[in-house]
């Protein structure tokens, strides 16, 4: 039989990856090796040698977007037999298997998927009907990603390998929480692979159908799996042992997600007989970037060691080095990467291919403004602006409403939040005197204060009182506008909600509402002309171009993306790495900071430029800076220190 075009185009190590069709299979795949090239040039070639039928192929990645591009791919290089192919997202593959044995999970195949309000809408109930506890004192939102992270682990009750990380009364919403989904015929996100795992489990024979079923098992961004995953793949797998993982132990950066990097570290272990293919040429970066990236990454010693090496074309490139600038302060390095990306725009490259990583979303504030006032379209990418990002678009609410009392769509979203036990009902009564009446809502609440009762009553006449209060405040001017809105964050009870908040996203909210509160240090004359800049910032940047636009984003949402350039600002102890990763004394948070410094590395094709700041406003404080230990860890060799 001969071996089709596609085949004979792969390179030496990827060939081999690809024909590796016997037992268990990890493709080291580093940061552009082209490791998607490989996955779906693995499909076409089990099925142009017959080993299976497209039914008979499972192949699983994380995004919709992924899969996507993945089958396009494979349609592209075997036509229509692609469609017959199981390839979807982990949560998609586990809902095709649970509507289709329902019943073994205690459902109905009509089952519906609730979304996150629903199930907080559903712990919230228990807590105040079943445990009689003041919703107050315990989040709903925390309990309901208590269960998701207990979920994600594998747990269930009558599970065999995992010990709830619960408090008692976690554990008794946990068993309600559970009674209750399975009386609403319904299921939580978490549940598309947990329940599929307890069937398996419970059920031998479902198991046995799908292992029968699935000849070969196809893995995307393996380092990226959490434990239920991986006990799903282990079982599926468990008959013909065909798995084949690609991923990065090196790009393992989501732990904060439940990702278990020793899932790929272990394969070896874990899958008998496992074969390890690297991929190691890159044919996106030029050697200086890949050497730097390398220099960095062999410092770390949870990895399986890979080295990363430029395709012959890029090895022959002139040589551009790391470019290193050291900078006075964070103003400073925001008005110098503006002026950068200006002179690489001047020399032909388009703003779409060059990028701002960060490694917190509260230090995109800084390059937004830079950028507004030069002129220079960007976009956020995996987030929003940070003028449009919720806690700060709250903030705004509470102040505008202090200021000008009438103006009513701020005092419907302050009112809001924190929550205040005001139901539809509640508001729809102060809508209706406001209008009425012919009176600003904030005035329509305290008479429909009157007309209410027990709680609701007074919330209302609370709320109307701190927004008087504050007011007559902010009219002395007695203190500081800084001190002015930290008063009314504390006493609003805003900011509490948020230190309450276990989420990620609760942190990352934080931050950004001091580095709100920061900017009130400038010299604004009141309140009142600090909301008017907010107001015309957001109407100058209000739809810039977002066709060729700098991407401004975290470094956690450039993982998979590239850029002609790349902007690294902020490289400095307690910034990047992180306080917390800097704490772990088990070393495993810097490790994974370190490979978060290589993920931004190398989605540089062409140019490189880290910055570093003697000083830095940090949340309205300045500090002075240490340059970060990752600096010293890139060999010299790499580096030039660059000149203004």
């Amino acid at each position: 039989m001969s071996k089709p075009e596609w085949l004979e185009s792969l390179n030496p190590e990827q060939r081999q990856a690809v024909e590796a069709t016997d037992g268990p299979l990890l493709v080291l795949s580093g940061a552009g090796t082209g490791k998607t090239r490989v996955l779906t040039s693995k499909i076409a070639w089990l099925l142009h040698q017959k080993l299976a039928k497209p039914w008979e192929i499972l192949a699983v990645t994380f995004t919709n977007k992924a899969a996507g591009e993945m089958k396009s791919r494979v349609r592209n290089l075997v036509g229509e037999e692609a469609d017959s192919l199981w390839i979807g997202t982990f949560h998609s593959i586990g809902l095709r298997i649970l509507k289709q044995h329902a019943p073994f999970a205690g459902r109905d195949p009509g089952f519906v998927i609730l979304d996150e309000d629903d199930q907080q809408k559903i712990v919230r109930q228990i807590i105040v009907e079943e445990l009689k506890l003041d919703p107050k004192f315990l989040s709903s939102a925390q309990v309901v990603e208590a269960i998701a992270r207990q979920k994600d682990k594998g747990y269930y009750e009558g599970a065999p390998d995992v010990v709830p990380d619960f408090g008692d009364t976690e554990l008794k919403i946990y068993k309600s929480y559970q009674g209750r989904l399975a009386t609403l015929n319904g299921v939580d996100f978490a549940d598309l692979l947990l329940l599929p795992l307890k069937v398996f489990r419970e059920h031998p024979e479902v198991l046995e159908e799908y292992q029968k079923k699935f000849k070969y098992i196809l893995v995307d961004e393996y380092q990226d799996t959490n434990a239920v995953q991986y006990k799903l793949l282990k079982l599926l797998s468990g008959m013909h042992h065909n798995i084949a993982c690609v991923g990065d132990d090196d790009q393992s950066i989501y732990s904060w997600r439940g990702a278990e990097i020793n899932n790929i570290l272990q394969f070896e272990r874990d899958f008998e007989g496992a074969k390890i293919v690297r991929l190691e040429t890159n044919y996106r970066s030029t050697p200086h970037i890949l050497s730097a990236a390398s220099g960095l990454i062999a410092n770390n010693k949870g990895r399986l060691g890979k080295t990363l090496r430029p395709c012959e074309k890029l090895s022959g490139e002139k040589a551009l080095r790391v470019k290193v600038y050291a900078v006075q302060s964070g103003m400073d390095e925001a008005a110098t990467v503006a002026g950068h990306i200006q002179n690489e725009r001047s020399k032909g490259t388009p703003y779409e291919q060059m990028a701002i990583l960060v490694r917190s979303g509260y230090q995109t504030r800084l390059f937004e403004d830079r950028l507004m006032h030069r002129g220079i379209p960007y976009r956020i990418v995996g987030g929003v602006k940070f003028y449009e990002r919720q806690e700060i678009r709250d903030i705004i609410a509470y102040l505008r409403l202090i200021v000008y009392p009438h103006d009513d769509l701020s005092f419907e979203r302050a009112i809001g939040v924190p929550r205040r036990g005001l139901g539809d009902k509640a508001l729809d009564l102060i809508r209706e005197i406001s209008r009425s009446k012919k009176i600003p809502m904030l005035e329509a609440a305290l008479l429909a204060a009157k007309k209410l009762k027990g709680r609701q009553a007074a919330a209302l006449e609370t709320f109307c009182n701190q927004i008087a209060r504050w007011r007559a405040l902010n009219n002395k001017g007695e203190i500081s506008h800084y001190e002015f809105v930290r008063v009314v964050l504390s006493e609003s009870g805003y900011a509490e909600m948020w230190r309450n908040s276990k989420k990620e996203e609760g942190e990352a909210r934080l931050q950004n509402i001091q580095e709100f509160l920061g900017m009130l240090k400038n010299d604004y004359k009141s309140i009142a002309e600090f909301l008017e800049y907010l107001t015309l910032f957001a109407t100058a940047n209000e739809d810039v171009g977002e066709l060729d636009s700098v991407s401004l984003m975290t470094m956690h949402a450039a993982k998979g993306l590239e850029f002609e350039v790349v902007f690294l600002p902020s490289w400095e102890m307690g910034v990047f790495p992180n306080e917390r990763s800097m704490r772990d004394a088990s070393g495993g948070g810097l490790e994974e900071e370190r490979r978060l410094a290589y993920v931004s590395i190398t989605r540089a094709k062409r140019r490189i430029e880290i910055y570093v700041a003697a000083s830095r406003q940090v949340f309205g404080t300045w500090q002075r800076s240490v340059q970060s230990i990752f600096l010293d860890e890139i060999p010299r060799e790499c580096v030039d220190v660059g000149e203004f």
